[in-house]
């Protein structure tokens, strides 16, 4: 005879009386049907099978999942696509050289995971399916020019509710550092001379707070909003 509720877990209360009511009405019934009780404490139903048990935890059972493969853990990194929630991605495009890995360790240090993208096409594909928070481009990654690069037209024509969320940085051999007007007029956060790639850690710490400071407020108002 069921002495608690599966629901609560509070001890039910069932006279000798109720029992044999209860037994006889159980033993009565068709195969496959079910006798529906009442909690007295949580109100819910409980559902009794012909043999007096509760018939909802057999169908409702539900198997624990078996313990997490362990085996990336042997690499000791996570592979690209199994990037940490909630931390701020990096996309880098940069072209395949000792730089990129400067690049790469100064992101790294001010909190970002980072993606290198093999080309433009790579680059478009992950923009689609990631919210990065951070995208560097080298000048000369897909073309002579930046004016030519087709990644840069496609910055600088993302929709407004989502590029206002991305610190776009620019890297080459035309650009002063830090030199915001010229960051302006390329449609960047930050603007970075290749020769000054060591100084990058103390370039992103002056830059990305100041960034925070601008826009900060006014995306949390858009978000409050509902227009983010």
């Amino acid at each position: 005879m069921i002495t608690s509720c599966p629901h609560c877990q509070s001890p039910l209360t069932i006279g000798e009386a109720q029992q044999e009511k209860l037994k006889k009405a159980l033993a009565a019934l068709a195969p496959g049907k079910k006798l529906t009780i009442r909690c007295p404490s949580c109100s819910k139903p409980i559902v009794l099978g012909a043999r007096n048990e509760p018939g909802a935890n057999p169908s409702t059972a539900v198997k624990p999942p078996g313990p997490p493969d362990l085996s990336w853990m042997k690499e000791g990194r996570l592979q690209d696509d199994e990037k940490l929630e909630d931390v701020p991605m990096a996309l880098v495009l940069y072209p395949e050289h000792k730089q990129r890995d400067i690049v790469r360790e100064a992101l790294e240090s001010v909190g970002y995971q980072v993606i290198a993208a093999a080309d433009v096409g790579e680059a478009m594909e992950r923009m689609r399916f990631v919210n990065f928070a951070c995208v560097v481009q080298h000048s000369q990654f897909d073309g002579p020019v930046l004016e030519q690069s087709t990644f840069h037209q496609y910055m600088r024509n993302l929709a407004m509710t989502r590029r206002r969320y991305i610190f776009y940085i620019l890297i080459g051999p035309e650009f002063h550092t830090l030199y915001h007007l010229q960051a302006l007029v390329h449609s960047a956060n930050l603007v970075v001379n290749e020769k000054d790639l060591l100084n990058l850690p103390l370039a992103l710490r002056k830059a990305i707070p100041v960034y925070e400071e601008l826009f900060g407020p006014f995306m949390e108002e858009l978000t409050s909003a509902g227009r983010s």
